[in-house]
């Protein structure tokens, strides 16, 4: 067994102070710590807040080698204890590493466990002590032997479990509930006194039971225990998915608060990220990819399926708001056009593909810049909507003998499986649910028809066309508009405002904008003469009928840039077909809403769209 002690040392300082304990090391004990952590795919380096490592054996210092930039070798002698001490600065507020303050401490496994070579496979025994008066602990670890605080020993059985439980520390919010046989706790620190913790775990219970139901139908999960672990600050929004627990940050006004009228947007996008946090507990964590089977902390783990296990769980997360009824249909809508939206105005996507962009999670998606939306597109966004023209074209097949195709057929075929999967296992899903693909002629060009799951999987996903999501809608009774987009969509360019300052954030390839010569970091002044300190301002002086003089400053300097006309905005029409090369850099958004329709088209409408 592995035994660590982690002690809560200087909450001013942010310092845990980590014991490791190597009952039978070897003789020259190497120790490890993880590069990345699993469902955030970027090289952390953790070990950039360890201290440097002491070692004793016997009572007598043993010498530490470091044999790169996280892996230690340790001259040992004989068969005695091995303990390891180092320092762990913990000052990250996301949901990724370790943070420590008077308030409040956290950490994930992966920023203060070493691995200890050859004893991966072996249990591994933790030890929280030090914790300031008042505080609690909140844990999915197996607990040994712990107070009323939570203080004490927790046990996993193995260095993989280890680092994929997560610990909240501090005087947080508590409730809990139970789901199948599964208690589940909700901790939420730094909420405002008025928090409305009932309300958040009654919603949260109806995701909890739809999902559990999902993936498992009336048995008991493999778990009994579920923590949802949520950080309210100012500004801030994410999750990290772990098997048995989940870490979540959003902002503090986006908690439902007692005598406060409720749900909001933002509450609403909140719902959506448990939702989806929660879904990956079977998503990723154990329906894996082969690329995931098992993870090389060490290195980047690439996989091209990251539009399956991130995009389709961004599908899932509002589908399961609409299907227990925490949203309507029109407002399920609303969510599926932002999703359209957000892929239509990124030109990327006409250069990189979805499986792609999720083999470059590593160099892209976890390192935007000014050029992310013309190199490459969200697998997460686009994903999702792969997943969506998959599930209305299932739903578009006659029923059989085991009910009505669909994506969820498909979900629960390969979770069936119990093994990692590789894309030729979805395509055979696909057909194994709904033997061939719809008649593809009525959906979209003759030439791009597909004959088989396969076909048309590889096409969506290694491909860089768009997906035929009007005629798929349409033909679920749901209409697609597309009207003209907000000035600085047309024009192609991202801008910001603050204080006064309306800056440019990012350029889109081919628009006025890019033809004009902006960059990224132009602060925009006047547009002919008429000052600019907020998007209304060039909303009032744009003239799209002519050209105009667009002065902006840049290092220090000032330039005058040609703005071409742009020509009256595009007429608000319905369409039915994909969009045209000259909506690459957002010419017009899409606006999709219920329809009326034949009764077939409405029973397919209702289906989806219906409350299940």
């Amino acid at each position: 067994m592995i035994e660590f002690r982690v002690e809560v040392a200087d909450v001013h300082s942010h310092r845990f102070l980590v014991t490791m304990r190597v009952a039978k090391p070897a003789a020259y004990q190497r120790l490890r710590l993880p590069a990345w952590i699993p469902g955030s795919y970027l090289i952390r380096e953790f070990v950039r807040h360890l201290s440097p490592l002491s070692a004793e054996q016997g009572g007598q210092a043993r010498p530490v080698m470091q044999m790169d930039k996280a892996t230690w070798e340790v001259a040992t002698e004989g068969r005695g204890a091995l303990t390891v001490r180092y320092e762990v600065h913990a000052f990250d507020t996301s949901v990724r590493a370790a943070f420590l303050d008077a308030q409040r401490g956290f950490f994930n496994g992966t920023s203060v466990f070493l691995q200890a070579e050859g004893f991966e496979d072996q249990p591994q025994r933790v030890t929280l002590a030090g914790l300031p008066r008042g505080w609690q602990v909140a844990t999915a670890l197996p607990a040994i032997k712990v107070n009323a605080q939570g203080a004490g020993v927790y046990e996993a059985p193995d260095y993989d479990a280890l680092i994929d439980h997560p610990v909240e520390m501090g005087t947080f919010w508590r409730g809990e509930f139970t789901v199948r046989g599964v208690r589940h706790e909700f901790v939420v620190s730094g909420a405002s006194a008025d928090l409305d913790g009932e309300r958040l775990l009654a919603d949260t219970r109806r995701i909890c039971e739809a999902q559990i139901l999902f993936w498992h139908g009336r048995r008991k999960p493999d778990f009994d225990h579920y923590v949802f672990m949520l950080n309210a600050v100012e500004d801030g929004y994410g999750g990290l998915e772990h098997r048995q627990s989940t870490a979540l940050i959003c902002a503090r006004k986006d908690l439902p608060r007692q005598g406060r009228p409720v749900p909001t947007d933002a509450y609403t996008t909140l719902l959506g990220l448990i939702s989806h946090e929660y879904f990956h507990t079977w998503n990723v964590k154990r329906l894996k990819p082969t690329a995931f089977a098992p993870y090389d902390l060490t290195t980047e783990n690439h996989t091209r399926m990251l539009w399956f296990f991130e995009g389709f769980t961004s599908y899932y997360d509002d589908q399961f708001l609409l299907r227990t009824g925490l949203i309507d249909g029109p407002t399920y809508l609303k969510l599926v056009t932002k999703a359209i939206n957000q892929v239509r105005t990124t030109p990327g996507r006409f250069s990189h593909s979805v499986g792609q962009a999720s083999f470059d999670a590593w160099t892209r998606y976890y390192r935007p810049d000014e050029n992310t939306a013309n190199a490459t597109v969200s697998y997460y966004t686009k994903g999702a909507l792969v997943g969506l023209a998959l599930d209305l074209s299932l739903r578009l097949l006659p029923a059989t003998e085991a009910g009505q195709p669909s994506l969820d057929g498909v979900m629960k075929a390969l979770w069936a499986l119990r093994r990692p999967i590789t894309e030729a296992d979805v395509a055979q899903a696909l057909s194994d649910v709904a033997g061939r693909p719809p008649d593809t002629d009525a959906l979209q060009n003759a030439d791009a028809a597909a004959d088989s799951w396969q076909a048309l999987l590889h096409r969506w996903t290694e491909g860089c066309d768009e997906l035929p999501l009007p005629r798929l809608l349409a033909a679920h009774g749901v209409q697609w508009l597309s009207k003209a987009a907000p000035l600085p969509q047309r024009l192609g360019v991202r801008l910001s405002e603050a204080q006064g300052v309306l800056k440019v954030q990012a350029v889109m390839r081919g628009g006025l904008a890019e033809a004009a010569g902006m960059s990224a970091g132009d602060e925009c002044l006047a547009l002919d003469g008429w000052r600019l300190r907020r998007i209304d301002d060039l909303v009032q002086w744009h003239d799209a009928a002519r050209a105009q003089t667009l002065l902006v400053c840049r290092d220090q300097r000032l330039l005058t840039l040609p703005l071409k006309a742009l020509g009256a905005p595009v007429a608000a029409k319905a369409s039915d077909a994909p969009l045209c090369a000259a909506d690459v850099v957002g010419l017009t958004l899409a606006d999709v809403s219920v329809a009326s329709a034949g009764a077939d088209t409405a029973k397919r409408r209702e289906a989806w769209l219906g409350r299940r």
